[in-house]
């Protein structure tokens, strides 16, 4: 069956949408090849110049790349993609996969710590109250690309005893206490910042110590508003991270 645009948004950017997820959600890899301009105008029956302005936006959001020449063509690039925390949440539903293909993560750390100030007022314990704390590195073609910090009320420790084991949890940790407990993801609330790298993560991210870097922070909320998991993140820099809105007047 042929793809089709409807004409609401504009076609362009129903394909470019289509594309973005098939390289968010990992069925498009780094160095797979996207069609050619008149490709894409066969394939999804628009003119050239619309198949054209849809590599252009790919282009343009450090998705893609093009290269001249006897082998040249449009290349996934995903070494200057970046993931944020909802891009991770909503695959995971949609697809029932944490990463995309050529990516994986390491978990360095899975303990019950005394909560710093700022976790205790993320999750909403009391200040000094035991959490749990899971640390992991995630690598892209077996490059270190970010290291995250999960942090979880203690209080699920005896519900959901694998948060404490320093191994993969296939489903994700959200998913993972949603069965066990039965609370459900239903929003979440991000932030982003420019940081330098300290030695901590200078040593995980293979980069030295001052390096420029981005610093994420994430809260993934219940139906009742409460915070199951406060997340904290740090990027290397040159990597874009895209959102997508509406705006209704």
């Amino acid at each position: 069956m042929s793809p089709s645009v409807d004409r609401q948004p504009p076609p362009y950017q129903q394909i470019a949408d289509h594309y973005r997820r098939e390289i968010r959600e990992g069925r498009l890899k780094d160095g797979d090849q996207l069609p050619s301009a008149r490709q894409l105008a066969t394939d999804w029956k628009v003119a050239h110049a619309t198949a054209a302005k849809v590599l252009a936006t790919l282009r343009a959001e450090g998705l893609v790349r093009t290269t001249q020449g006897g082998a040249g063509g449009t290349f996934v690039d995903v070494q200057k993609v970046g993931t944020p925390a909802r891009d991770w949440m909503l695959s995971t539903r949609r697809t029932g996969n944490i990463y995309a293909k050529g990516m994986y993560a390491k978990i360095v750390a899975a303990e019950l710590v005394e909560a710093p100030d700022e976790v205790a007022e993320a999750l909403g314990v009391p200040a000094g109250s035991r959490v749990i704390r899971r640390q992991r590195a995630t690598y892209r073609n077996d490059k270190p690309a970010s290291t995250s910090t999960s942090w979880f009320s203690g209080a699920l420790a005896d519900a959901a005893p694998d948060l404490l084991v320093a191994e993969r949890i296939k489903v994700g940790t959200a998913g993972y206490i949603e069965q066990r407990t039965g609370r459900v993801m239903t929003s979440g609330r991000d932030q982003v910042a420019a940081g330098v790298a300290d030695a901590a993560v200078a040593e995980i991210l293979g980069v030295e110590v001052g390096n420029p870097v981005l610093l994420g922070r994430n809260w993934v909320l219940d139906r009742d508003g409460e915070t199951i998991e406060f997340g904290e993140s740090v990027a290397l820099a040159g990597r874009w991270q895209t959102y997508e809105y509406e705006i209704n007047g």
